[in-house]
């Protein structure tokens, strides 16, 4: 053991995999042995990648109707005080509900705020700005941007255990496996 990994806790198992399909069936196999805090790390997104992980749909989209329902009632609310109630002006004769006239801003305020949802809630769900993690510390694990596929069991798991986790990637067909520390 080196002076770094005596003054620093472990992190996880960090193995790499040769190719997307076989970082798809190593995290089924993760996922069958009843782990759950681990992540899988590929240069692209991999079709199927979420369903072998097990992961739960996103609620990205529900956050993104209910930003696009407020910048709706927002507008709608906004202009019908306007117009109605504290400045009602009589313009041509016109109503002073004029619905026509409110859908231009109304359709801007329902995408300004949905797209505000969408970002603000992308970075929220996917626990962002996350400045450090200490795979950033392995060297094999700069090929993530390039041409490596990797999957990392995490030390905090309640079913983690060294030696187990080793074995499970190396039945998985793992080129490499690493002990990442904190």
């Amino acid at each position: 053991m080196s002076t770094t990994e005596q003054n620093s806790e472990l992190y996880g198992i960090l193995a790499e995999f040769k190719n997307p399909k076989a970082l798809i069936d190593a995290s089924k196999k993760v996922v069958a042995a009843g782990y759950d805090k681990f992540d899988t790390y590929a240069p692209f997104p991999i079709h199927g990648i979420d369903k072998a992980m097990s992961l739960p749909k996103s609620k990205l989209g529900w956050i993104v109707l209910t930003c696009g329902l407020i910048g709706f009632t927002g507008a709608v609310s906004m202009m019908y005080w306007m117009s109605v109630m504290d400045y009602p002006h009589n313009i041509s004769g016109k109503p002073f509900f004029n619905a026509p006239a409110w859908v231009p801003v109304t359709f801007e305020l329902t995408v300004l705020l949905s797209a505000f949802g969408a970002v603000f809630g992308m970075l929220f769900l996917n626990g962002l700005p996350k400045l450090y993690n200490p795979l950033f510390n392995v060297e094999r694990f700069k090929k993530a941007t390039d041409d490596g596929f990797f999957v990392c069991i995490e030390a905090k798991d309640s079913k983690f255990q060294a030696d187990l986790v080793k074995e499970l990637f190396e039945e998985a067909g793992a080129t490499h496996i690493e002990e990442v520390y904190d």
